[in-house]
């Protein structure tokens, strides 16, 4: 296992872009996505919105103010300063300036009051679950590079060892220990290594590409991830497994799109409230100032400041406003608003399975590559016993070629078996700590 591990270390360093002058952790990966996202952006628009609606059915309890100027001309046949009808032009100008501040609505201010601030907290709670859904997609990315690197590191070690037998079969060939045939079938093994390697190269640049895309970088050029120490990867892969339940409870009190529903469900108690005001008799206060200027074609007027100041009105005003009957219009209002409040009673059962189903999952997946990881590193070392008994066979002339690479292949495919148990522990392992509400980071 520590030979495989110190290929991972040193052999990446041959994958690194050129130029790249700086290696991105896990965390600076994270940060750097959460901050980019074009979704998580839009994220925090909706909760920058949400704070105007809030701010909106706040600032509805404050008197409203609005002003008027109107003008008007009449032709024909109208009244006359002498209170006497006759056929004449006629003008005014008339302007006002009112106000009203509601008393009582039935309770339906506070109540939206209420409604928005649970909203803001809900959108919220859905801004930090899509932080946490795009930090799983970099970890899962982040984690297949460092896989890709290691199966490359393991095609890259098959190179050496068929190119070394090459070598070998060749001064055999020279002087007539061995067949022609023999080193050209060795030469074709060669061949199948390096596209393998090739084949891992190509899916190692996927991978980068796939993690700088979700980034938000513009090129993968230049872009290398810095690996783990081994114990960094032993921390966290060896972390006891507590049981489903356990990891359910504490989820229950962290998990974002828990609280998002949570917060929804009370919202739509509000919303019943607020459908329920329209039964209530409304009642507002009211006040406006008013004056008006008027002239008559042919007759002499007060001028404009003198109407002005003897025309000048103020009045005040208490109005209230008895529901007696809408068509059923607020009955009906109520009843939807209590299936929302079902609906979202179930969504928020929905989403409390769901969770319980996906730490079930992790919950196996990791007993599952816990224990695949211990038996690949037994299968590792009992292949490499066996290899390395066969090699010094098929040197000393006692196996074939074709003995000797099948316990080659056998040797390598057990390395690649565990790298890949290695790095499905170590992703299980931190799901479930992420899960649990902490930092999914090693």
């Amino acid at each position: 296992m520590k030979k495989v591990l110190l290929s991972f270390v040193i052999f990446p360093l041959s994958f690194s872009p050129a130029g790249a002058q700086k290696q991105w952790s896990l965390r600076e990966c994270c940060d750097y996505a959460v901050e980019h996202n074009i979704s998580i952006k839009q994220k925090q628009n909706q909760c920058r919105k949400s704070e105007l609606e809030l701010s909106t059915s706040k600032n509805s309890r404050l008197p409203d103010l609005s002003g008027s100027v109107g003008q008007n001309f009449s032709f024909g046949r109208g009244l006359t300063g002498a209170n006497t009808y006759t056929n004449t032009n006629t003008s005014s100008t008339s302007f006002g300036l009112s106000t009203s501040v509601p008393l009582f609505t039935g309770f339906r201010i506070p109540n939206e009051i209420k409604l928005n601030q649970l909203n803001l907290e809900a959108a919220t709670a859905d801004l930090e679950k899509a932080k946490n859904d795009i930090r799983l997609d970099v970890a899962k990315a982040y984690v297949q590079i460092l896989y890709d690197m290691e199966m490359a590191a393991v095609a890259h070690r098959q190179i050496e060892i068929d190119s070394a037998q090459v070598r070998r079969l060749e001064a055999y060939v020279d002087n007539g220990k061995a067949a022609e045939a023999e080193l050209s079938q060795q030469k074709a093994t060669l061949a199948n290594s390096r596209l393998t390697f090739t084949q891992a190269e190509n899916n190692y640049r996927m991978s980068v590409l796939t993690l700088t895309q979700l980034l938000e970088l513009p090129s993968p050029e230049g872009f290398a991830i810095l690996p783990p120490t081994e114990a960094e990867m032993n921390a966290l892969s060896q972390t006891s497994i507590i049981g489903p339940d356990q990891i359910y409870a504490e989820a229950l009190g962290v998990k974002p799109e828990i609280l998002s529903q949570q917060l929804k469900l009370k919202g739509t108690e509000h919303s019943i409230k607020i459908a329920q005001a329209a039964n209530y008799p409304s009642l507002s206060l009211g006040g406006g100032l008013g004056s008006n200027y008027y002239t008559t074609s042919g007759y002499d007027s007060d001028s404009f400041s003198s109407q002005m100041k003897n025309n000048f009105s103020q009045y005040i005003s208490l109005n209230l406003n008895i529901p007696i009957f809408n068509r059923f219009q607020t009955r009906n209002n109520i009843r939807s608003a209590r299936i929302d409040l079902e609906n979202q009673q179930l969504q928020l059962d929905n989403t409390k399975k769901t969770l319980y189903k996906d730490i079930q999952q992790v919950y196996y997946n990791a007993l599952n590559a816990q224990e695949k990881e211990r038996s690949s590193e037994e299968a590792l070392q009992s292949t490499k016993d066996a290899f390395q008994l066969m090699q010094a066979k098929y040197e000393n002339g006692k196996a074939t070629i074709t003995e000797f690479n099948e316990s080659k292949n056998n040797y390598l495919k057990s390395e690649s078996d565990l790298v890949q148990a290695r790095y499905e522990n170590l992703y299980q392992h931190a799901l479930i700590e992420f899960y649990r509400g902490k930092d999914m980071v090693f």
